[in-house]
């Protein structure tokens, strides 16, 4: 795994987990992208809920929180690039992404709705390729107007 790939997991997946950013359990990389199968966000804020750490302020939340089989029911997905994504994911009427933000690093979060099985997704794409996604852009602004 690369040093790019490990960074971002201990940045975006480790600082919410219960299991915390020093067990380094996340060595994992899977056709769907690249994410800890052992991550479990471990962070309750009442009145939102269980939310992920260290992503931008509307891509944490993690809505209805199940397990299944004693793993997370929604998963952050990283990925190096936008073409890793779509040889596995395909954005179309049963993924769709809904929002989309950059962030300083040019690392580019997609959170979307797969509506036929009612379940969430989130994805972390570590290049620019906000020109390839058709979704709502969220900017830094909308950031700081929401709670």
């Amino acid at each position: 795994m690369k040093k790019k790939e490990k960074a971002a997991i201990k940045e975006y997946q480790c600082s919410g987990c219960v299991s915390g950013p020093d067990l380094e359990c996340y060595e994992h990389k899977t056709k769907y992208g690249i994410q800890c199968d052992k991550h479990h966000p471990g962070t309750m804020i009442s009145g939102i809920g269980m939310v992920f750490l260290g992503m931008p302020r509307p891509f944490c939340r993690t809505g209805n929180y199940k397990l299944i089989n004693g793993n997370s029911y929604i998963k952050i997905y990283i990925y190096n690039r936008f073409q890793d994504l779509d040889e596995t994911w395909f954005y179309d009427k049963y993924n769709i992404p809904v929002w989309k933000y950059k962030n300083d690093k040019n690392h580019v979060f997609v959170r979307g709705l797969c509506p036929r099985i009612n379940r969430p997704f989130l994805h972390v794409i570590l290049e620019d390729c906000l020109d390839k996604i058709n979704c709502l852009e969220i900017t830094d602004q909308d950031i700081k107007e929401m709670d």
